[in-house]
């Protein structure tokens, strides 16, 4: 049951809380009512205030004030009369400092309510953008993460998306230059192109000339002069067939994945990088299109540079590969939940820059055969080649 299902919910709680500060100020009244005129606790009242804010909102701190400041008169009345310059002072200076808590308890309380629509904005922004993939597309379970570098963001330059197509899956990851909000709108151009093209070429080269001829497109048109080739991205294309264990992929500038397979191994597929997006290269022979094997029990992990370029308090890098030949055996959830948890200990909780991560793990093919590609294994993290047909 949560909080809210409960019987404390936040209201009681607060109603609850309130007996404390109530309770101060009619213990304090008390005792200084019954001490010698010599001792003053009225000051102390302030206390009482002073708390509220802690659980309560503004009418509920100017209530507790006003009971505050009426102690206050009601020592004063009783202590030599309410003409005393003591007790004038006394019960000013607690009026003043009273409202002053008040105020600072709505404004508060507004900055709240603006956060709270910040996040509802980004949330909406990340759906819009970042359609949810679904746990499974064909011969695939799938999982993804973002992470935003900015507090409160949830979305910002980096970006992913999946398709389907007649005989296989599409998918793209990429990264904007820059990180946070301001790159949104890069990000959703990629992703646009991506989504309307990705239906009508039947190569990755041809899918990726289309992608960078709307990115060019959109640079003409909006990219001012003095940020003349200065806005780009890198992005990973990878194309996963239905009936067949050969995996595809052309990167625009972008980071190979690592294939997760059984028994602690991971395995970084040769990729020969194109210029990233923005560079203004629209021909489709400018792309390289590269093979590997891609079996079933296998993971294929594609991740942003915000992942591997996470530096740590003496700037040490994350070691991705070294860290996901621990959980080669897990399912891609659990993959990514080790990969966030393991981040934000590497970093203290703080990232540079924004990162997005995606698991596929194969359930189904027909051939068996190892791709090019360097091999970790996670006892000793021993390097080696092994070469297939």
């Amino acid at each position: 049951m949560s909080p809210r299902d409960g019987p404390w919910q936040p209201w009681q709680s607060s109603h609850a809380l309130l007996l404390l500060p109530v309770t101060l100020i009619v213990v304090i009244t008390l005792v200084d009512i019954h001490s010698p005129e010599s001792v003053h606790l009225g000051p102390a009242l302030v206390i009482a205030p002073a708390l509220t804010p802690s659980f309560a909102g503004p009418r509920l701190t100017a209530l507790v004030g006003a009971l505050a400041v009426g102690a206050q008169v009601l020592i004063g009345f009783l202590h030599g009369g309410l003409t005393t310059t003591n007790h004038i002072v006394q019960v000013c200076t607690l009026a003043a400092l009273s409202a002053m808590i008040v105020v600072y308890c709505a404004v508060r309380d507004r900055r709240r309510e603006q956060l709270a629509q910040v996040r509802s904005v980004a949330e909406a922004a990340q759906h819009v953008l970042l359609w949810p993939l679904p746990e499974q597309i064909g011969p695939l379970k799938v999982a993804s993460l973002y992470l935003a570098a900015e507090d409160e963001a949830q979305i910002g330059g980096d970006l992913y998306a999946a398709t389907r197509t007649d005989d296989g899956v599409r998918v793209l990851i990429g990264d904007v230059r820059g990180k946070g909000l301001p790159a949104i709108g890069e990000a959703a151009l990629l992703l646009g192109a991506f989504r309307e093209a990705a239906h009508r070429h039947t190569g990755l080269a041809e899918l990726a000339a289309a992608m960078e001829e709307s990115v060019n497109r959109y640079l003409a048109d909006f990219e001012p002069v003095e940020e003349f080739g200065e806005r780009f991205a890198t992005v990973l294309l990878v194309e996963i067939p239905d009936d067949d264990h050969i995996t595809r992929m052309t990167s625009c500038g972008h980071p190979a994945p690592l294939l997760l397979s059984p028994g602690n191994a991971v395995t970084v597929p040769s990729v020969h990088p194109a210029p990233p997006m923005g560079i203004r290269v629209t021909s489709a022979a400018d792309y390289t299109l590269d093979v590997f094997s891609f079996e079933p029990g296998d993971t294929l992990l594609l991740f942003t540079d915000g992942v591997i370029e996470a530096r740590d308090g003496e700037g040490r890098f994350y070691p991705l590969a070294d860290r996901a030949a621990r959980w080669t055996d897990a399912s891609p959830e659990s993959i990514l939940h080790h990969v966030r948890r393991d981040l934000r200990d590497h970093t203290s909780g703080s990232l540079d820059d924004d990162a997005a991560l995606i698991a596929l793990k194969r359930t189904s093919t027909v051939h068996h055969v190892r791709p090019h590609g360097r091999i970790i294994h996670a006892d000793g993290f021993r390097h080696h080649s092994r070469h297939g047909g």
